[in-house]
């Protein structure tokens, strides 16, 4: 299936949506209610200010903002803030970094917790019917089981998660519109009156927006699962499930308005269902949370790959699981997700514990979304008085979460900030480290070599290195090449090869190009090879340059076979070898403070990065890895005296 696919609208791709997007904001129902009642009295004021609330939050925060516009941003069917960013840096506002890489930071930090708190409010149900089962086991034993089906890839999760999802959205419907029925009148809860008198004359209601806001968490993880999907097919599901979870949400303050004056102890979500369907609904609870984790995870896949793609992280093992474009698996990535995911449910042990952890990070992720959609918005034309109302409306709301949220800091949510704040220092390292190293590498012009290198091939007082040489270049310009290239062809240890190849892999802002252009400097001598790919494509260098490499023969444009004259006698074709430069920080290097920390964590990163020849698909029995010296400032001269 071509990622063209999903555009099309059919039954099979709407049943994947629902099994791999929805499954976060799908399964709020469990916990939103219960963290806006608290061990709160229930009144009217409460109840029908609570849920007037969670309606105008997910009518602009997620159908207006994500749904409607954001959704618009994507990058040839690409979503995500990393896509986003993308299509915004071509303004050249070099600031426009720092929320790309906070936001990112923010969304797989926040990824640690969904699954845990999403699988923990669902099985503690079972408690109401077995108080003394022990549930730990239960979590972590799901948990490590979402975690380990990830590497058949989503489209074999969605298939299977999408009917689970059908049967969990009819049953909120069922739930809610039976209680919807038997008291209507908290219809009047769609008035914003009652979430303005609940924000501002409730004691303390402003702080209830921190519980409110955990039913908009799943719209960031929406708009990365763009690619997974399709945007057709996200339009047409949203519509059925913000029906469904609205009357489930009503449904409970239907139900909750029975108990004026009381305080409950048991999850309103759960005391919808008649005491013969407890079972049954905690059996489909839970494997509608094991479900809800798997959008925050494949955001995650996404999110991580599109960071290595732009430079914003180490080079990691991407696997493509199925033909579909878009879908992708970081076995690393997983596994790390899951120690996670199950060292989060260890310590807070329940899920009331860690509404405190969640939705603090998020709401970072969903503002710099919002300055970055901004910048998007302007390049597209649209009306700037219009541009600078819609980032006033929703940077307003999103501060009121933020500063609503902050009082769960010393409750939890200094976890997922200290992740979030990892992740960033670690993009950021990687980030600022190639600028200053970049900086500093000396290019040189092809041309002045070309007769050095073609002399080189004819002198046989040299040992053939290899007969086809390939190095793989950084510089941009075709007319370039980094100094340290000539450097090792020529000084470090002079290799003779009967033709040079230099390839070069620009990775460009659109997400699917697979482009390359041939120039032959030296007849059948030189040759330049340019790879224009998109931050979506692995770079499988070594099937990319064979590929090319057979069409050049077939067209009669270069010549390989080998110049051996026992081979070439019987037309044996010409070994290839590939060189890796690796730059390394030289001690002669005279550093500020800074630039030595950031250069420092940026070679112990690297340590933990695949190798260049490994990121770059290289077959590694015929690659050389060179390390040479990075000098960024030199020392200095010292003062020798002669003696």
């Amino acid at each position: 299936m071509r990622h063209d696919a999903l555009n099309k609208i059919t039954l099979g791709g709407l049943l994947v949506t629902l099994g791999i997007i929805y499954g976060d904001i799908g399964t709020s129902p469990l916990y939103v209610m219960n963290a806006i009642i608290g061990s709160r009295p229930i009144s009217p004021e409460l109840v029908l200010g609570g849920i007037s609330c969670i309606f105008w939050t997910l009518t602009l925060q997620t159908t207006f903002k994500y749904v409607f516009l954001t959704l618009r941003a994507d990058n040839k069917g690409e979503g995500g803030i990393f896509s986003l960013y993308a299509l915004v840096r071509k303004t050249k506002v070099k600031w426009l970094v720092f929320p790309a890489i906070l936001g990112g930071s923010a969304l797989l930090a926040d990824g640690l917790i969904t699954p845990a708190i999403s699988v923990s409010s669902a099985v503690e149900g079972v408690q109401i019917l077995h108080p003394d089962i022990p549930i730990l086991p239960i979590i972590v034993s799901i948990i490590f089981g979402l975690f380990f089906i990830q590497q058949f890839g989503t489209n074999f999760v969605g298939k299977s998660f999408g009917p689970i999802m059908l049967l969990w959205f009819s049953m909120l419907f069922v739930l809610g519109f039976n209680q919807l029925i038997q008291n209507p009148t908290v219809l009047k809860a769609f008035n914003p009156y009652y979430a303005y008198q609940l924000l501002v004359n409730y004691p303390q209601g402003f702080w209830i927006l921190g519980a409110v806001f955990l039913c908009t968490t799943g719209a960031e993880a929406l708009y990365s699962d763009l690619g997974h999907v399709g945007r057709k097919n996200i339009y047409i599901t949203w519509s059925m499930v913000k029906f469904c979870l609205l009357v489930n949400y009503f449904g409970q303050a239907a139900h909750l308005l029975k108990f004026e004056g009381q305080t409950i102890n048991i999850n309103p979500f759960y005391q919808l269902m008649p005491e013969w369907f407890l079972l049954i609904g905690i059996i489909i609870s839970t494997t509608a949370a094991v479900v809800a984790s798997q959008a925050i995870i494949s955001g995650a896949f996404t999110v991580v790959n599109e960071a290595i793609r732009l430079n914003f992280g180490p080079k990691l093992r991407v696997v493509y699981p199925t033909d579909l474009r878009g879908q992708v698996y970081i076995p690393t990535v997983n596994w790390v997700l899951c120690a996670g995911c199950i060292a989060v449910v260890l310590f807070f042990q329940h899920s009331s514990n860690m509404e405190g952890a969640y939705g603090l990070a998020i709401i970072i992720d969903m503002m710099m979304t919002t300055t970055l959609l901004s910048f998007y918005l302007y390049l597209k034309r649209y009306p700037l008085l219009l541009v600078m109302l819609t980032f006033l409306l929703f940077i307003v709301i999103e501060i009121a979460f933020l500063v609503a949220n902050f009082i769960k800091f010393e409750h939890g949510g200094y976890v997922t900030m200290l992740i979030a704040a990892f992740l960033f220092f670690t993009m950021y390292v990687w980030y600022a480290a190639r600028k200053i190293r970049n900086q500093f590498v000396d290019f040189v012009k092809i041309k002045d070599f070309l007769e050095i290198l073609t002399n080189l091939s004819k002198d046989e007082s040299i040992p053939k290195y290899a007969t086809n040489l390939v190095y793989l270049t950084s510089a941009n310009r075709r007319d370039e090449i980094e100094s340290k290239v000539m450097y090792s062809l020529l000084q470090k240890f002079p290799k003779r090869a009967d033709i040079y190849w230099f390839v070069h892999v620009d990775v460009l802002d659109e997400p699917y190009t697979m482009e390359y252009k041939v120039e032959e400097m030296v007849n059948d001598k030189v040759i330049h090879i340019d790879f224009r790919l998109g931050f979506r494509i692995e770079p499988r260098i070594n099937q990319m340059f064979r590929q090319v490499v057979e069409e050049l023969v077939k067209n009669n444009e270069v010549d390989i076979t080998s110049r051996y004259t026992s081979l070439k006698e019987k037309n044996v074709i010409g070994d290839f070898r590939f060189v890796v430069i690796e730059k390394t920080l030289s001690y002669d290097n005279k550093l500020t403070f800074y630039e030595k920390f950031v250069l420092s964590a940026y070679d112990f990163l690297k340590m933990l990065s695949l190798p260049e020849s490994k990121a770059f698909g290289l077959d590694t029995s015929s690659v050389t890895v060179e390390n040479v010296p990075l000098v960024v400032k030199p020392s200095g001269k010292f003062r020798l005296k002669r003696i």
